[in-house]
């Protein structure tokens, strides 16, 4: 189902956002907006502003929506819960940005990432032209930036954003995923489909 079928819905989201920054403790470092998803790259500064943050944004969408189009008591807009997955500061933070600025690009709807509107790249170099003000990266952004977002992602490289994407596992390196998973009690988006097979040293290794 298209969320937006319009430049006036695109700029109606965003307005949704800019609102949503100023209710809750959220940085917004970049996004992209397309016409059935979107994607933001945010950090939440409580523990509990994430859930909060997402839960007002979607909510307010759709009453917005609805009123706009006249469909109120059509039915669901978007299908489920939001997905998030937390990612490392440093260049796995970097991929994911990459990723999301290029989804027009990998979409064939423009040839340089710049050129789409509802974008992070195109709202970065155009100060003052969003209701929001995009927030510092905690890395450095490479000089070459923009010619990295218009270039194709490896497959291994997509292979687990999509992976992060779909199961919520942290994205980055070995050590750093443990941790993260640990600590957030995400240890089950680290095992493959399925439930494991009970064994004597996994048993033990449960106790311990």
């Amino acid at each position: 189902m298209r969320l937006f079928h319009k430049a006036e819905d695109y700029a109606a989201f965003e307005k949704v956002l800019a609102e949503g920054l100023d209710r809750y403790p959220v940085n917004l470092l970049t996004y992209c907006l397309m016409g059935n998803h979107w994607h933001l790259v945010v950090k939440p500064r409580t523990d509990e502003a994430l859930g909060r943050f997402m839960g007002w944004v979607g909510v307010t969408h759709v009453r917005r929506h609805h009123e706009h189009y006249h469909t109120r008591g059509g039915g669901h807009l978007y299908q489920g819960r939001f997905k998030s997955f937390p990612v490392q500061d440093d260049s796995h933070f970097l991929t994911v940005c990459r990723y999301v600025e290029a989804n027009a690009v990998r979409a064939g709807l423009v040839a340089d990432a710049r050129m789409w509107r509802w974008c992070g790249l195109h709202a970065d170099g155009r100060k003052g032209s969003k209701p929001f003000i995009l927030s510092d990266w905690p890395v450095e952004k490479p000089r070459n930036w923009i010619a990295l977002v218009n270039k194709v992602l490896g497959d291994n490289e997509l292979e687990q954003l999509r992976t992060s994407v779909n199961r919520g596992r942290p994205l980055g390196d070995h050590d750093w995923m443990i941790r993260t998973a640990r600590r957030l009690s995400l240890g089950f988006t680290l095992r493959g489909p399925g439930r494991p097979r009970k064994t004597c040293e996994s048993s033990e290794s449960e106790n311990q």
